[in-house]
């Protein structure tokens, strides 16, 4: 069976699984695991060049143990992710991500909100920001494919007022225009419960920008044009007539450079409060989190310029997130210096938040692994990944067991006990022959 059909974006779910049962039955040889994960890979139901199937082929390819996805307002991949992750010997830890409010307009107008004007972790809009909700069990998926309709929708409403400010731009330069059902709803899985994102605009528009100027340096001149600020190593990569990742390549610089000539703030149906969706994560038995960026020297996506976010008030801001209800918070240790992630470790162990790591994955160039993770101050990252894999199994058969429930029956422990518990159990399941009727039965038996 061909690769080709493992990542196939127009085949279902079950046909690109088929294809990857197929491939392993050649015995593809596959490196030693590593002790690492990603739980923040994005696949085609956001915007990334991996359907969930070859996201897990790629994850252990890599090495990793264990493979999460968060696309952006979907967890459409979670299915597919999950069983692919299982036919290849990892765990699997799933969910999505979104933008919110951090607080309701309410709040504002009485002076609850200290920082709602503050730029968190989202470039683009001060006042909102990126949060993950994961560790979702299977039992839960419909919920939360229903609740994200109405996100979804209004997400496509937004792109397409956008799409007309992008025609704009790409009328005066000569270019073809932009079809938003054409060359963004068709090209997305938006009709299969996937989402559209300003990534799908934006390739659309590079795209657009590479048939009017062509490819090599006649395209580096033409985006000239536009003001683009090129540095050497990106020149390099437009600048050449082979690049087979001249779309993506082209994206990057737009996004970072570029976006903000187009860009519209999102409106509450598309960015609900961050407390409104903690209360939803919480009531499908999943974990929301809170998506550290913290102040950017160099970005390795190649996607953010060097910019303040959350760390002159990063204090007040762990302060927020509990009393608004957030229990996680995940960042990105290749994106972070080791300053800044003992920072965050010494404030969420003050105030009891579980640590989610991950590598944010949406583009051909970018590696799975996460090398940071085998260092000794970062084991806990790894464990906490484990325990996210035994919450995910566990809260499928009986939301008691989950994590943060106060059914559990470590409910009362400190959560670093509760997380290397949970740890030494999803580690059980997934490379130890555990079953979940038996983990479950563990955690039952506990007399805390």
């Amino acid at each position: 069976m061909s690769r080709e059909a493992i990542n196939d974006p127009l085949a279902t779910p079950g046909e690109r699984l088929d294809a990857l049962k197929g491939y392993l039955e050649g015995t593809p040889a596959f490196p030693e695991f590593v002790t690492e994960s990603n739980n923040h890979v994005h696949t085609i139901y956001s915007f990334s060049p991996y359907a969930p199937a070859m996201a897990a082929l790629r994850a252990r390819e890599a090495g990793l143990q264990v493979v999460g996805s968060v696309d952006h307002d979907s967890a459409g991949a979670a299915a597919e992710m999950a069983e692919a992750a299982g036919l290849l010997g990892m765990g699997a830890v799933t969910g999505f991500e979104c933008r919110v409010y951090m607080y309701s307009e309410e709040e504002v107008a009485a002076g609850r909100a200290p920082l709602h004007d503050r730029k968190l972790n989202n470039p683009d809009t001060a006042g909102i920001a990126y949060m993950t909700v994961q560790g979702i069990p299977a039992r839960s998926r419909d919920a939360v494919s229903e609740y994200l309709v109405p996100v979804r929708e209004a997400r496509l409403r937004r792109t397409g007022a956008m799409v007309e400010r992008a025609n704009e731009i790409l009328g005066r330069l000569g270019a073809p225009l932009i079809d938003l059902e054409e060359d963004i709803v068709e090209r997305s899985q938006f009709l299969r419960g996937g989402t559209v994102t300003e990534r799908h605009l934006l390739a659309a528009m590079a795209s657009k920008l590479i048939e009017r100027f062509g490819v090599g340096q006649s395209l580096v001149d033409g985006l000239a044009e536009l003001g683009l600020s090129l540095g050497g190593k990106v020149r390099d990569q437009l600048a050449d007539p082979d690049n087979p990742h001249l779309v993506f390549d082209l994206l990057g610089v737009m996004k970072a450079e570029f976006l903000g000539q187009i860009y519209i703030v999102p409106d509450r149906t598309e960015c609900p409060t961050m407390a409104e969706v903690a209360a939803f994560a919480t009531s499908v038995d999943a974990i929301p989190a809170y998506a550290y960026l913290g102040d950017v020297t160099a970005s390795p996506t190649g996607d953010k310029k060097a910019e303040k976010f959350e760390d002159d008030f990063l204090d007040l801001l762990v302060e927020e997130l509990r009393r608004i209800g957030i229990p996680a918070i995940t960042y990105m240790p290749p994106r972070n210096t080791p300053e800044q992630m003992a920072r965050v470790a010494a404030l969420a162990a003050e105030h009891g938040l579980l640590e989610v790591s991950g590598v944010d994955i949406n583009t051909p160039r970018q590696v799975f692994n996460c090398p940071e993770l085998q260092r000794p101050e970062l084991a806990h990252l790894n464990d906490a990944t484990w325990a996210m894999v035994a919450h995910e199994r566990l809260a499928e058969v009986d939301g008691g067991l989950g994590l943060f429930s106060a059914h559990s029956p470590l409910a009362s422990l400190p959560l670093a006990e509760r997380v290397a518990r949970y740890a030494g159990l999803g580690r059980g399941l997934v490379q130890g022959g555990l079953t979940v009727a038996a983990a479950a039965d563990d955690l039952r038996t506990v007399t805390a």
